[in-house]
């Protein structure tokens, strides 16, 4: 199975078990990347948002916990987190990883198959989330499914010819379309239009 998701970012300061998780990550097509602390964590988000974050509570400088609710702080619901730990395993604790944000809390020793599923579960529920979100923005604009699939084309960087082809659309149908576009959104280039799609939404999640 090829994952086509982003990168999921593994915070743990124990090297070994890094190379675990994204060695099981990587045998189903995940990108994966690393952190080893909860600053280290915060810094790689902040550059590029991953897809997911598989958190350890325990970590040097900034705990799991601080770092997860920084996370929803800046990002809402839109960042998986899962908890992956084994060296707070009480309910309390649990119960609190879950009230501070985290989507899932995985305890260690974990089988390798149940991480995955669990990565799966919420990676389709992000992604169903954000369509929803999407289509209700399109909706509030007025777009057609027609213009909303153009619109995200474009902000993918594609270029009318390749949408055309893309689209099995004429050029001056795809053109046409844009110009209507470009008066739903109040754009005056297609710039302008693309940085709409990605400020309400109406781009794919990056």
């Amino acid at each position: 199975m090829k994952a086509d998701c982003g990168t999921i970012l593994i915070v743990d300061d124990d090297a070994n078990h890094r190379a675990f998780v994204a060695s099981i990550l990587d045998r189903v097509g995940y990108g994966t990347r690393e952190a080893s602390s909860g600053e280290e964590a915060l810094s790689s988000v902040r550059s590029d948002r991953p897809s997911c974050v598989l958190l350890d509570v325990l970590l040097p400088g900034v705990t799991g916990y601080a770092v997860c609710r920084e996370l929803r702080d800046e990002y809402g619901d839109v960042l998986p987190i899962i908890f992956v730990t084994g060296e707070r395993t009480e309910p309390g604790d649990r119960v609190a990883g879950l009230l501070l944000g985290a989507d899932d809390y995985v305890l260690k020793p974990f089988d390798s198959d149940e991480l995955l599923a669990r990565v799966r579960r919420l990676l389709v529920r992000t992604e169903l989330v954000a369509r929803s979100n999407g289509e209700r923005r399109s909706n509030a604009f007025g777009l057609t499914a027609r213009e909303r699939d153009i619109l995200m084309l474009l902000a993918d960087g594609t270029g009318q010819k390749a949408i055309a082809a893309e689209l099995v659309l004429s050029s001056k149908t795809v053109a046409t379309h844009i110009q209507r576009i470009l008066t739903k959104l109040d754009a005056h280039s297609r710039a302008e239009a693309v940085a709409v799609a990605h400020r309400e939404g109406l781009a794919r999640p990056v």
